[in-house]
C-alpha cells in the first residue's frame, strides 16, 4: 500500500494512499455510484456498471496502466479517483510522443462531500502525474466537479463526441 499523504478536513484526519488491484471493487463502485448520483443510470444500472468494471479495474491496475487514488477517514475508504495511462502519439509540444493522464471515477461517499476530500484526490493526483512525467492530465467534468477542476487550473477544451451504440 502506497501512502500518499495526509490532510485534515472537518470531521478530521484523512489518509490518502494508491490502490491496490484487490480493492477493485471499492474502485468499480465508486464508478458506479458516481454514474448513479450524476443521474445517467438507476440503482439496476449502477449494480450492472460495477459488476463489469471490476475485472477491468483489476486488470488494468495489474498492468500499471490504472492508478487508483483512495481517501480513507477512520480506516474506511470514503472517497477515491483514478488515473488512466494513455499513450499520446507526437504533436505539438511533446514530438516524441508521451503518456497523458486520463482522470476518471473520481467520487466522494455523500457524508464527506464538501470536506476536501475531492479536492485532495485531485492534487495528489496531479503532484503524482508532474512526478510521472506525464505530457498533460485530461478529464471529463460533471457539473458538479467543473468548478473543482477550473479552480485547480484545467481549461475547458475542443473535445466533441458522438455516441455510436
Amino acid at each position: 500500500m502506497t501512502k500518499l499523504g495526509k490532510f485534515e478536513g472537518p470531521r478530521g484526519a484523512y489518509t490518502l494512499r494508491l490502490a491496490a488491484a484487490d480493492e477493485a471493487l471499492t474502485l468499480a463502485r465508486h464508478r458506479a455510484s458516481m454514474f448513479r448520483d450524476m443521474k445517467e443510470v438507476d440503482d439496476s444500472g449502477a449494480s450492472i456498471i460495477e459488476n463489469a468494471s471490476v475485472d477491468h479495474l483489476a486488470a488494468l491496475i495489474e498492468a500499471r496502466e490504472y492508478f487508483g487514488f483512495l481517501a480513507e477517514h477512520e480506516g474506511e475508504v470514503i472517497g477515491g479517483g483514478g488515473v488512466w495511462l494513455r499513450p499520446v502519439l507526437p504533436r505539438p509540444g511533446a514530438l516524441r510522443g508521451a503518456l497523458e493522464a486520463y482522470v476518471l471515477n473520481v467520487y466522494t461517499e455523500p457524508d464527506h462531500r464538501r470536506s476536501g476530500v475531492a479536492r485532495a484526490i485531485m492534487q495528489a493526483i496531479l503532484d503524482w502525474s508532474r512526478e510521472q512525467r506525464l505530457a498533460r492530465v485530461v478529464l471529463h467534468a460533471s457539473t458538479e466537479g467543473r468548478p473543482l477542476y477550473q479552480s485547480l487550473g484545467f481549461e475547458n477544451s475542443n473535445e466533441m463526441r458522438i455516441r455510436l451504440t
